[in-house]
């Protein structure tokens, strides 16, 4: 029996430092998805869900949590901190029963039947492998030849392109290799790309941190504690020309992030996602009410080929609750949080002018940034850490068990009608 990994001290700290945040995708829809949740997904007993990824036809689910149940079953299993199942049926792996020591923050779809997990852990099994594993689906060992142990902190967020893997975190070298919050890979072995070193900054006494990454077609956007990039001044979010060698940091700057929140928050960028032809990408905030100017709070659109210094398209506020998550499909900007409302510039803990009503989970127009009628309401706990947009709709991970108006625990799916 291993230990939980959660208690009421980790939540009230996840409030204020979220862990990883997994990227959407870029899966395109020409419609909204249902607001009634599918009824096979499996229930995630306890704990929270931090990264969702595809493999094929099985979803792979990593946060911090130690008991799963299928949709069906009265049958409780043990599972540490990771589990898959099925996408069609919502049954789960049975030979996929990994021991990760510490909770996964982020996830990856590999080739050949595998996924790449990262987060606190440093074992898996009776391995080491300190913040970054690649394992096998069939029975959970870890793949052979790939090694890239993480060094310093932990890892936060993962993107695959090809046979490159993307790592963001707070640590300070991933082998011998220094590496500051930011690495690419080869998806393969694990070695460190020579051509890939663009460098998170802080000012002198502080630690750069990514907390979330997204891949366009040759842009890599990273937001987080930083603010710089290479020297840059790219104050909590810039973007990584990724198409070119070596990559160098894109000639795209915003200062819509430059601003202070409240001090809980020291950074407050949090989720963002490309959108499907990579034309645009979305980002979401914490922050805390604050003056509508500001972009605590929020979500913002911005337009990836613009040069030099970039505002964005459109902003929608909560009006004092934080966003974590969001994926763009074309047809719509998905935003999760713990929100109460969405389309509330005026709004200070309150529902201001014009004000719409979206507990945990809403969808903006990705045009005209406001909110879309789609409102499936979700319990909003702490909030959603995981979305992933896929050919037939789109799943959702977080810490509550209500939701589209159904028991739906920590991990839920809403179909393309």
């Amino acid at each position: 029996m291993f230990a939980r990994t959660t208690s009421v001290l980790a939540t009230a700290v996840m409030i204020l430092v979220p862990t990883g945040i997994a990227a959407a995708g870029t899966t395109e829809h020409n419609k909204v998805v249902s607001a009634d949740p599918v009824n096979t997904t499996p229930h995630v007993l306890d704990g929270i869900v931090n990264a969702i990824a595809l493999v094929g036809g099985t979803v792979v689910v990593g946060g911090s949590f130690g008991e799963v149940r299928e949709a069906r079953s009265t049958t409780t299993l043990e599972r540490a901190n990771i589990f898959a199942y099925d996408l069609a049926t919502g049954r789960i792996l049975p030979g996929f029963e990994p021991y990760l020591d510490r909770p996964v923050n982020a996830l990856a779809a590999g080739t050949d039947g595998t996924v790449y997990v990262g987060g606190e852990f440093a074992v898996t099994g009776r391995e080491r492998a300190r913040g970054l594993a690649r394992l096998r689906l069939s029975d959970g060992s870890p793949v052979t030849g790939f090694d890239a142990q993480v060094y310093g902190g932990v890892v936060t967020s993962l993107a695959r392109q090809g046979a490159q893997l993307y790592v963001g975190g707070d640590f300070t070298r991933v082998g011998r290799v220094p590496r500051t919050a930011l690495a690419r890979l080869d998806a393969a072995t694990g070695v460190v790309d020579p051509d890939f070193a663009v460098e998170p900054g802080m000012p002198r006494g502080s630690r750069a941190k990514v907390n979330a990454l997204a891949l366009g077609k040759d842009r890599l956007a990273v937001d987080g504690d930083f603010t710089t990039l290479d020297g840059l001044s790219r104050p909590q979010l810039g973007l990584i020309d990724v198409g070119i060698r070596p990559a160098r940091v894109a000639d795209w700057r915003t200062d819509a992030y430059a601003a202070k929140c409240l001090d809980v928050f020291p950074s407050y960028v949090r989720g963002l996602d490309f959108a499907p032809d990579g034309s645009y990408f979305a980002v979401v905030t914490t922050g805390g009410p604050d003056k509508p100017e500001k972009l605590c709070d929020s979500a913002a659109r911005f337009e990836t080929y613009a040069r030099g210094t970039v505002r964005p398209t459109w902003v929608n506020h909560t009006g004092g609750d934080s966003l974590y998550s969001v994926a763009v499909t074309g047809a719509a900007v998905y935003v999760g949080g713990h929100q109460r409302w969405l389309d509330n510039p005026h709004g200070r803990d309150s529902a201001g002018p014009g004000a719409v009503e979206r507990p945990g989970i809403g969808a903006i127009h990705p045009r005209t940034g406001k909110a879309l009628t789609w409102n499936p309401t979700r319990e909003r706990g702490i909030g959603v850490k995981a979305f992933l947009a896929h050919r037939g709709g789109l799943l959702v991970g977080s810490d509550t068990t209500r939701l589209g108006h159904e028991y739906h625990a920590r991990v839920g799916m809403f179909p393309l009608p």
